[in-house]
């Protein structure tokens, strides 16, 4: 037959995912692996490798006794400029690019003038106080998570019910 638990696992979550009025899907590591009959590190590899930001996909996930993982479609016409964006940071920015970054998002109405000092100033040296490169490194996941949180509100703006 030649369909690995990975791909049964797969094809199952985006069947519920299709299901779903809202997109998104919240569920349990262990009672997932129990239903499949696996190994909890199996469901994340299977999170982990095909409900990636490339595949279209945002996965937050919770850890502990009530822990769980939601795993929301992007609309990707909506939110691939922002994708794009996050991808292309990369594993460092230097305050400069991240500040230019961060102005074209204002200028292209995609964030407040509000928004854009609170972001500046969290993402400033004088805030990360940190040597090179870490300090790019640390921007540059604090940029990434900006952005996808961006494209996340661009399709479930905050407070509307999902």
């Amino acid at each position: 037959m030649g369909n690995s638990i990975s791909d049964i696992i797969e094809q199952h979550l985006k069947r519920i995912l299709d299901e779903s009025p809202s997109g998104m899907v919240e569920l349990q590591r262990s009672e997932l692996a129990d239903v499949f009959q696996c190994v909890p590190s199996q469901i994340n590899y299977v999170i982990s490798t095909r409900f990636s930001i490339d595949h279209g996909y945002i996965v937050e996930s919770k850890r502990g006794g009530g822990g769980y993982i939601r795993i929301r479609r992007l609309e990707l016409e909506k939110t691939r400029p922002l994708l794009l964006l996050a991808k292309g940071i990369g594993e460092r920015v230097s305050q400069r690019e991240a500040e230019g970054l961060i102005e074209r998002l204002f200028r292209e109405e995609l964030i407040s003038e509000r928004e854009m000092i609170i972001v500046q100033s969290a993402i400033h040296r004088d805030v990360l106080r940190l040597d090179l490169p870490l300090r790019d490194e640390v921007r540059a996941r604090i940029l990434t998570q900006v952005l996808i949180q961006l494209s996340t509100m661009m399709i479930q703006p905050p407070g509307s019910d999902e």
